[in-house]
């Protein structure tokens, strides 16, 4: 059997390490590369010639989700689980339309892990047993329906997170090697096309759809001039 190549992307060292150990104890698998945020996941992804990416859906910059499409689309033999502490429907129906090949909660026991490769090597999706069959019934067809996020290009979902995540636009225009103008021309765009007024509303709307977890978007985790506007 090949010896599958992995890839282990997420920002906790020490999860990446937990997960590592785990899988060195399993035959015919080699972790070739880890990351700690989704851009440098899709760089290692096509310098390692990577066949199976774990990638946390929560990742600052470039979160799980969005470097998952983007794997998907310009490696479409890598195939990608996300691995993830939140099991709530609606991440896990956003992974299955980013093209994830499976979803496994972090608090899953070790053996999970194995089962979850095994799926993905034979063509399958795999999904943690406490998630599975409600999100199978809640999917009922709405798996390949459209996302709100599809309204949205690349670039207007990473600022978008960016912005959630409570970054200024001065920020997010240095990070992005953009101009301040750039950004502002993108926010609110994504505003107009989502049908938002407020930045409050925007963080919710990235909360929900799993661009940033609920705890990324805490009062506390947000910029002055954010944290006053999801305050009213």
């Amino acid at each position: 059997m090949k010896t599958l190549r992995i890839l282990l992307a997420d920002d906790h060292a020490f999860v990446r390490a937990g997960i590592r150990a785990l899988l060195e104890q399993l035959d015919g698998i080699e972790v070739v590369a880890e990351s700690s945020d989704g851009r440098q996941a899709i760089n290692l992804v096509r310098s390692h010639q990577v066949d199976l990416a774990l990638i946390d859906l929560a990742m600052p910059g470039l979160n799980g989700l969005e470097a998952t499409a983007r794997i998907v689309k310009e490696f479409p033999e890598s195939k990608v689980i996300i691995v993830s502490m939140y099991g709530s429907e609606e991440y896990v129906l956003q992974a299955l339309r980013c093209g994830a090949c499976g979803y496994l909660l972090k608090d899953a026991a070790s053996a999970e892990l194995e089962q979850a490769i095994a799926a993905v090597r034979k063509g399958e999706t795999y999904l943690s047993p406490t998630i599975s069959r409600r999100v199978l019934e809640a999917s009922a067809g709405t798996i390949n329906a459209a996302s709100p996020l599809d309204q949205l290009s690349p670039r207007q979902r990473e600022i978008l997170q960016l912005l959630a995540e409570g970054k200024t636009v001065k920020e997010i225009a240095f990070l992005l090697n953009l101009s301040a103008k750039t950004v502002e021309t993108h926010r609110a765009r994504v505003m107009e096309r989502l049908d938002l007024r407020h930045i409050a509303n925007l963080v919710r709307f990235a909360m929900r759809t799993g661009l940033v977890p609920p705890a990324d978007a805490e009062v506390g985790m947000i910029s002055p001039d954010y944290r006053a506007a999801t305050a009213q």
